[in-house]
């Protein structure tokens, strides 16, 4: 829908597009008080927007998660290199949509997130895309060693690969590593040299290494607003990216805690949430949430913290988890005795 097409006054139109708000569900997922901060506008012309957006909604229903689901090439899937977890998925990452992975630090996300980047260079029979990846860094260096670590143990991981087909692939020529020190590069970034990766068929994963870290260190509490409107800029263009290229994309994200009072002992405990907020969650199609546990498993001469990959939300998922250990030659899921 084109916002000219709207019958709305030019200067309603204008605003909304300086706030970066691109399409109707980013209107229409913003509360009335939070637009009218975005846009600058009264509220008689932030009314008249929502009533705009809703009846063109009617007219041109946006699609939704499980449509999006249905449509994305009749369900393939990005698988991520462990039955046990793709069955936990119905068999990995869908192509069209963003994908959250969020948890404490330590859980193992960047670890499950170079081995998908692996996962994806294999053909369709096996879980892959026939394709790279690009991995974004936004705050450590890329973990090369580790990643050279998986490619050297894929046929330990992989024991459903034909040996010479794992042999024959050049894993390390086909992860293009970008860094994003800051939130202008990473718009460059993801508006000038992903989408050439993607045009040229050299890359199918998009993955973002973390998501909160630019958002933490750019904006101080009073710069929500501003904060706001990046954060819309920025997930409509990872959705723009994985709608147009059928592409899997993958957020690494961070927690906060979450406090609430129990009365029975008059205290407070402490959980953790996905970083970033409502906007941020309505943009994301799977949210998954990796946990680091208290026991401990072997692996012949291996030893691992227990780590539990959990379905938080998506539209063709149950909620429920898997436990997993992270090993020498990749992520696992470990069955319950």
């Amino acid at each position: 829908m084109n916002w000219d097409q709207l019958e709305l006054h030019p200067r309603i139109i204008a605003a909304v597009r300086r706030a970066g708000l691109r399409s109707l569900p980013d209107v229409l997922s913003v509360s009335g008080p939070d637009l009218q901060r975005l846009t600058s506008l009264s509220g008689s012309d932030v009314q008249q927007l929502l009533t705009a957006a809703a009846n063109a909604c009617r007219r041109h229903p946006p699609i939704t998660a499980l449509e999006l689901h249905r449509r994305s090439e009749s369900g393939l899937r990005l698988g991520v290199g462990c039955p046990v977890l793709d069955q936990l998925l119905r068999g990995g990452l869908p192509v069209g949509g963003i994908t959250e992975l969020s948890g404490q630090s330590g859980a193992g996300k960047t670890q499950l997130a170079l081995q998908i980047c692996l996962s994806v260079q294999y053909p369709t029979q096996y879980g892959g895309l026939d394709s790279g990846a690009v991995y974004i860094c936004t705050e450590d260096s890329f973990p090369i060693r580790r990643l050279q670590q998986l490619i050297r143990n894929q046929s330990l991981l992989r024991s459903d690969v034909p040996p010479t087909l794992i042999s024959s692939l050049q894993f390390s020529d086909h992860v293009y590593v970008e860094h994003a020190a800051d939130l202008d590069s990473l718009q460059v970034c993801l508006s000038r040299r992903v989408p050439l990766l993607l045009a040229r068929g050299l890359v199918r994963l998009l993955v973002v290494d973390s998501l909160a870290a630019l958002f933490r260190s750019e904006f101080q509490a009073a710069d929500w607003l501003e904060r706001t409107k990046q954060l819309i800029t920025f997930s409509s263009t990872l959705r723009h990216l994985s709608l147009e290229f059928t592409t899997p994309v993958l957020c690494i994200n961070q927690v906060t805690d979450v406090f609430s009072s129990d009365d029975s002992l008059s205290q407070l405990s402490s959980s953790v949430s996905p970083a970033l907020g409502l906007v941020w969650a309505n943009q994301v199609m799977v949210r998954l949430m990796m946990r680091r546990l208290q026991a401990t498993v072997t692996h012949g001469d291996q030893s691992s913290a227990l780590r539990r990959l959990e379905v938080v939300l998506a539209p063709h998922l149950a909620q429920g988890g898997r436990d997993l250990a992270v090993w020498r030659e990749g992520v696992r899921g470990v069955m319950s005795s």
